[in-house]
């Protein structure tokens, strides 16, 4: 498979006026009177394509090769990128001032494109000159190691919904309104699912069904979902924030006997302890992401939240079809949680094997790109900046293979960090808590990052937010703050 390595969308500081809308490629973001919205880079990329071909039709396939270059990836893709677009440029449908879909044919940008002249480049955060460059580093160390682990132990990514895409990320608004949107969702607590008997793949099948499930439930928009302790458990479970309340709670076992897999689920409401739904599976081995595909809708029928047709097929969506490949993947990410040489080399040797099963694997990719990072932040190898250049790559590598996982967001954004390249990784990690209002890492590494740059208020509010949405994150999150 070909690397794509990413480049920006336009040169320079170039603006576009289309309709209403400023766009300003190289900080992804749009701004009209009154209004400012930030898109990832994909979506900006597709814009500025259609935006250098105002009025004519774009075939999909050229939109393709734009905005994922050497890189096969779905037309789902494209599909979920022009959502977001046209949600963002406030788009009517039936009625589009912006982008018309031609049937056969591909997109046509309909509104008038006007280019300025060059304008200076994006002011750039800057670090706090009052910390010394000893104390930068130290600063700078507990927020990559510590937070890197919470995300290691998650093995979970989300497909984005273009309905999710708001003007305001949820970071941004006040706690108390925040809280208020929280609370009113049903919310849901995933158990760690059992492993019956002393089977390790049956071990890794649990955790791995127990970090995708609160991938897939995830997914939903009118649903909050906690993960109970898979982050390895807080120091005496307290926390300083109030949680938010749990009304459900899913747990489950999973047994492997021979070439035979059951898995026994249980939605339970967690304010009466009465049980609402029980199901148990009894597949063979290999119908195993059949049953994951299975499993989230039969639990969102069961509760009570709105869920679209296309929301309930990207629960069912896999992110590997190889279960070879799954497994090896799961114990990558073991490995990669002990945070020693040996084992940083044993879940690089993982993941690699799990490419090589999958090419299309973005996850592994994402894991890998973890590892070298590892090699960068721990001096074990002798060339830290190539090491730190083969995780960039790796982790664009991931996104470009799937954009729609948060982990991709996560890891890119981790490595800017570690290059400080600041701006870069909160741009990521904006993006992704606005499409992921639930994603506690994502609110986590932003809290570290400004630590570093020399904003601490609003580190605290960032962890505070992060410590709402994942009571159980424990000692690593405390730290930070």
């Amino acid at each position: 498979m070909s690397v794509a390595i990413e480049s920006p969308p336009a040169p320079g500081g170039m603006r576009l006026q289309v309709g209403d809308w400023t766009i300003e490629p190289t900080l992804n973001r749009l701004s009209a009177p009154g209004k400012t919205v930030k898109l990832e880079p994909k979506a900006m990329s597709v814009l500025v394509y259609l935006a250098g071909r105002p009025g004519q039709v774009v075939s999909r396939d050229a939109l393709l090769a734009a905005g994922w270059p050497g890189v096969v990836v779905g037309d789902d893709s494209l599909t979920q990128v022009v959502i977001k677009l046209r949600k963002a440029l406030g788009d009517v449908p039936g009625k589009p001032a912006y982008i018309q879909t031609i049937s056969k044919g591909g997109y046509r940008l309909v509104a008038p494109v006007i280019r300025t002249e060059e304008i200076a480049s994006a002011r750039a955060r800057p670090d706090s000159e009052s910390l010394d460059d000893e104390r930068k580093r130290r600063v700078h160390w507990m927020a990559a190691a510590s937070v890197a682990a919470l995300l290691l132990a998650a093995a979970g990514g989300w497909w984005i919904s273009g309905e999710r895409l708001t003007e305001v990320a949820p970071a941004q608004l006040p706690m108390a309104g925040f809280e208020a949107a929280r609370t009113a969702q049903p919310t849901v607590a995933i158990k760690p699912f059992e492993a019956l008997g002393n089977d390790p793949e049956a071990a890794l099948l649990a955790q791995g069904m127990t970090a995708d499930l609160v991938t897939d439930l995830s997914k939903v928009f009118g649903l909050s979902v906690i993960g109970v302790a898979t982050m390895g458990g807080a120091a005496g479970g307290e926390t300083s924030t109030d949680p938010v309340p749990t009304r459900y709670l899913v747990s489950g076992s999973v047994q492997r006997i021979d070439e035979r897999l059951r898995v026994h689920v249980h939605l339970t409401d967690a304010q009466t302890g009465k049980q609402v739904w029980s199901e148990r599976f009894d597949r063979a081995l290999g119908a195993f992401f059949s049953i994951q595909e299975e499993l989230g809708p039969k639990i969102l029928e069961t509760l009570p939240a709105k869920v679209s047709e296309a929301e309930l097929r990207r629960v069912a969506q896999r992110y590997t079809r190889n279960l070879e490949a799954y497994e090896l993947f799961q114990r990558g990410q073991s490995a990669l949680l002990v945070r020693q040489r040996a084992e940083n080399e044993t879940a690089r040797e993982m993941f690699r094997r799990a490419i090589a099963l999958d090419a299309a694997f973005a996850r592994a990719y994402a894991g890998l790109a973890l590892t070298y990072a590892a090699d960068y932040r721990n001096q074990w190898t002798g060339d830290g900046a190539a090491a730190l250049d083969r995780a960039l790559e790796m982790a664009r590598t991931a996104h470009e293979i799937n954009p729609d996982i948060r982990e991709t967001y996560w890891v890119l954004a981790f490595v800017y960090m570690e290059r400080r390249q600041h701006e870069q990784a909160l741009q990521y990690l904006e993006t992704a808590v606005r499409l992921y209002p639930s994603f506690a890492d994502g609110y986590a590494l932003m809290g570290g990052i400004n630590t570093y740059v020399g904003h601490p208020t609003d580190t605290v509010r960032l962890l505070r937010t992060a410590m709402r949405l994942d009571p159980q994150a424990g000692y690593l999150y405390f730290l930070l703050l």
